[in-house]
């Protein structure tokens, strides 16, 4: 059998899917404990609240904040994304939370990064602590944050159920986003 430069990419590539894939599936069988979600989400919200005075301000006023402190996102062609977080209502959690994703088209890379969850309205609460599983973009309203739309939002002018803001980026993986993205409840150690 004869070793071609596109055999070895194929294979090289098959194998580099099959790592990322462990790695994911991996991390989604060790949930975390529950006293180590709750020390992430403390550092990952310190973490965002340094970089978006904008995110400060929405903590004072949103009815709960939902954080995802580590999410992992990888693929080659089919890809993942898996993170463990907790639902913080008035500065103490109120449950804990997976997300999971899947997706397929043109992309390869891995990455971590963080996001919170702004719920603004007492419906957008509700709908998640009634729903077994929330698919995002199914149910409230919600708005992704970026860093231009940060300068000019205030808590005024936010007329939205949930607003979400990313942090802590590391990696090498184009575009982040929600949708498609299935929240459910979960029970750590």
């Amino acid at each position: 059998m004869k070793l071609t430069q596109s055999r070895i990419l194929k294979t090289a590539l098959y194998l580099f899917y099959a790592i990322i894939m462990v790695c994911l599936l991996q991390q989604s069988v060790m949930a975390d404990s529950a006293a180590q979600i709750d020390k992430d989400v403390e550092i990952g919200l310190e973490k965002l609240y340094a970089s978006s005075p904008t995110a400060k301000k929405f903590a004072k006023v949103a009815k709960a904040i939902l954080v995802f402190p580590d999410v992992l996102k990888a693929g080659l062609m089919v890809g993942g994304q898996y993170g463990e977080g907790a639902l913080l209502i008035k500065g103490k959690t109120a449950g804990y939370y997976n997300t999971v994703a899947a997706s397929y088209g043109l992309q390869a890379g891995a990455q971590s990064f963080g996001y919170a969850m702004f719920l603004m309205t007492d419906e957008a609460l509700d709908y998640l602590q009634q729903s077994s599983g929330w698919e995002v973009g199914v149910g409230p309203s919600l708005i992704v944050v970026d860093k231009g739309m940060a300068t000019s939002l205030t808590t005024t002018t936010a007329k939205h159920d949930i607003y979400a803001f990313f942090f802590a980026q590391k990696g090498l993986m184009a575009g982040l986003g929600l949708q498609g993205s299935k929240i459910s409840p979960i029970k750590p150690d």
